[in-house]
């Protein structure tokens, strides 16, 4: 979702290919034998195999929308934010989202181990309309996916929950042409197909 948001964002067309990871194409595994997506494959060959390292190429080659223009001090509170939520949040939101497969702990733990993140982020948005000023950035492109993710799990849980920042700052990405126009179903894709370009409202 989020190299979509930026891809979307920067004004850039790629063809976009739909994986069901049940049944890996033969063509993403030679190209990124990991197995897992998203997987970029640039117009000079370059593989890019990290969700956050597409988003720094689309960013790079069109930052319409201002995403990576941050002052040094910004710049190392986006890094600090987005390594804590790539290692340790993930880590208890996988666990929160599928707790039946990982019985040592309750969901209730998992999601109380989640919450400190959490705690983090409202503080953040307390001061700011956005984690690290005023404006969107990559820090919030690249985290909130994941914080809609948390909050899917028991979203009655979590509209009552004490985070009106995180949850005011969710639903306006929510509600944003943005995320709306990354989210239409993509049949997925067969060696057969015609080429489907993403977005779908630039000329190819």
């Amino acid at each position: 979702m989020r190299a979509r948001l930026a891809i979307m964002a920067s004004g850039i067309q790629v063809e976009l290919r739909e994986i069901v990871l049940k049944n890996k194409p033969a063509h993403l595994l030679s190209v990124s034998p990991k197995g897992t997506v998203p997987v970029l494959i640039t117009e000079n060959g370059n593989i890019l195999d990290e969700s956050l390292d597409i988003m720094h190429w689309a960013l790079q080659q069109a930052n319409t929308v201002n995403w990576l223009n941050l002052t040094p001090e910004q710049h190392k509170a986006t890094l600090q934010l987005i390594q804590h939520n790539d290692g340790p949040f993930k880590q208890w939101l996988d666990k929160y989202k599928y707790a039946d497969r990982h019985p040592e702990q309750t969901e209730l733990y998992y999601r109380q181990q989640g919450e400190l993140t959490l705690s983090i982020l409202e503080q953040k948005l307390a001061n700011n309309t956005h984690l690290v000023g005023k404006d969107p950035s990559l820090a919030d492109m690249a985290i909130l996916p994941f914080i809609r993710q948390f909050a899917s799990v028991d979203k009655a849980w979590f509209n009552a929950a004490p985070y009106p920042y995180i949850q005011a700052w969710l639903d306006k990405f929510i509600a944003s042409n943005l995320f709306n126009g990354i989210m239409p179903k993509v049949s997925p894709w067969h060696e057969t197909d015609l080429p489907h370009y993403f977005p779908t409202n630039l000329s190819n």
